[in-house]
């Protein structure tokens, strides 16, 4: 490794039902036949062959509902997080193993006892990435429902973490714990984990989530689209670790984004013009659009102009599953227009298709890993999580092509320095006190 050059870090999100993921490719497979755990498997050791800090499971606790029934892209289910992610760590032996796991509806016990039962089985593999819930619809399946105000979800989110902790550390003593969600008094089975407690990721991007992140978190994984918008959310978080005694160090910023790898740039550029259109085809593109509209927009051509009625913004649950765009609809519907018109009038498709794609990195691998490389030396993140369109091979050519050019550029480790995740990440034991460097 270059010394004098700020290492990129890499998780891998193994890609659930969703609008990122082509299933109409052949190379594409299923979650759930008889096959399915073979497509974790060469996923994760994939991810493992290319030195990843660690691979990551998303939640999918109810099939989602549009316009009152299954959505498209919920077809199948994924199978559940904890029994997915212990079988592969018999596969594998340095990868971290990632798990979001939902805080508003679960119980800090059986958490703490899951992810614990994990981190030994995996040799300190552990990772849990806590997002919260408003969603009532999914929180139907759970004894309490699912509906908590913004504020209460995250200090829920804030106890059960805090509660969770108080388990981990207890070693052998009694765990006494009194607030307004839990009233706790008990022990916990388990030593501690080889890495103190497992590596905690969160997922959000409002002020509340990031002071959350900034209080409680190892990595946030976020979605910024430009350097700049990168550069801006980077300083402000890291901003907030002083006031909870944390330092730069303490949180590493990671975006989710996806990549097209090309034998040349216009290659790859072809290559993602085509995805995209088999992402968002016709039906989907429709779709999105009623989750900013929340109007029945069925007898509108995707071809054709977006609609010019304006939306309903009190039909909050034409989508039930999934959280509806936070922004205004009206704002959101006037944004659209206006970048339709400024590309010499785009159709709702081309909209669609513009509007809701993640940050790419595309081009030939050389290209890419210099891509990549910018980002992180400008403090726009510390690496990244990287979402495929393809499950179960597509990390293959990025781990055979991008990462030897990463490594060449000093940027990338050359082999895992440790057998943790925490040692992946370069994070601190959670108990060891800060350096005199970085309390300063």
């Amino acid at each position: 490794m270059n010394a004098g050059k700020k290492q990129i870090h890499l998780g891998a999100h193994f890609p659930g039902v969703n609008n990122t993921t082509v299933w109409s490719d052949p190379a594409a497979g299923s979650q759930t036949d008889f096959a399915s755990f073979a497509h974790f498997a060469h996923f994760a050791q994939n991810a493992e062959r290319g030195l990843m800090d660690f691979v990551f499971l998303a939640e999918g606790l109810r099939l989602r509902e549009h316009r009152g029934r299954i959505h498209d892209l919920d077809v199948v289910g994924r199978p559940d997080t904890f029994t997915v992610l212990n079988a592969l760590a018999a596969v594998t032996t340095r990868i971290g193993l990632a798990g979001t796991i939902n805080t508003t509806f679960n119980e800090p016990y059986e958490l703490a006892a899951q992810f614990a039962s994990l981190d030994h089985l995996s040799g300190g593999r552990a990772a849990w990435n806590m997002v919260t819930s408003s969603d009532a619809f999914t929180g139907e399946n759970f004894r309490r429902g699912g509906f908590l105000p913004r504020e209460q979800r995250y200090e829920r989110a804030a106890e059960v973490v805090a509660v969770t902790r108080a388990f981990w550390d207890s070693r052998g003593s009694e765990v006494v714990h009194r607030g307004a969600h839990f009233d706790v008094r008990g022990g916990f089975p388990l030593p501690p984990g080889p890495q103190g407690h497992p590596v905690l990721i969160q997922a959000g991007d409002s002020a509340q989530g990031r002071d959350f992140a900034a209080a409680t978190a190892d990595a946030i994984f976020t979605l910024h689209g430009t350097l700049e918008a990168g550069q801006a959310f980077y300083a402000d978080v890291k901003a907030r670790l002083p006031q909870y005694g944390r330092s730069a160090a303490d949180l590493t910023v990671l975006p989710g984004v996806t990549f097209v790898v090309g034998d040349t740039d216009a290659d790859a550029a072809e290559q993602a013009a085509r995805i995209r259109r088999e992402q968002v085809s016709p039906q989907t593109a429709i779709a999105f659009l009623e989750q900013v509209w929340g109007r029945d927009l069925g007898e509108y051509d995707p071809d054709g102009p977006l609609p010019d009625v304006d939306p309903d913004v009190d039909n909050i649950d034409i989508t039930r599953g999934r959280v509806r765009h936070a922004r205004d609809p009206r704002a959101v519907a006037q944004e659209w227009r206006e970048f339709a018109a400024a590309h010499g009038g785009l159709s709702i498709r081309e909209v669609v298709i513009e509007k809701t794609g993640r940050q790419s990195f595309v081009g030939a691998a050389r290209t890419v890993a210099a891509q990549m490389d910018e980002f992180v030396q400008a403090d726009a993140c510390d690496g990244f999580i990287l979402v495929p369109h393809l499950t179960p091979g597509g990390l293959d050519r990025f781990v055979d092509e991008v990462v030897p050019e990463l490594q060449d550029r000093g940027s990338y480790r050359a082999a895992y320095t440790g057998p943790t995740l925490r040692h992946h990440m370069g994070l601190r034991h959670p108990h060891a006190p800060l350096s005199r460097k970085e309390s300063a």
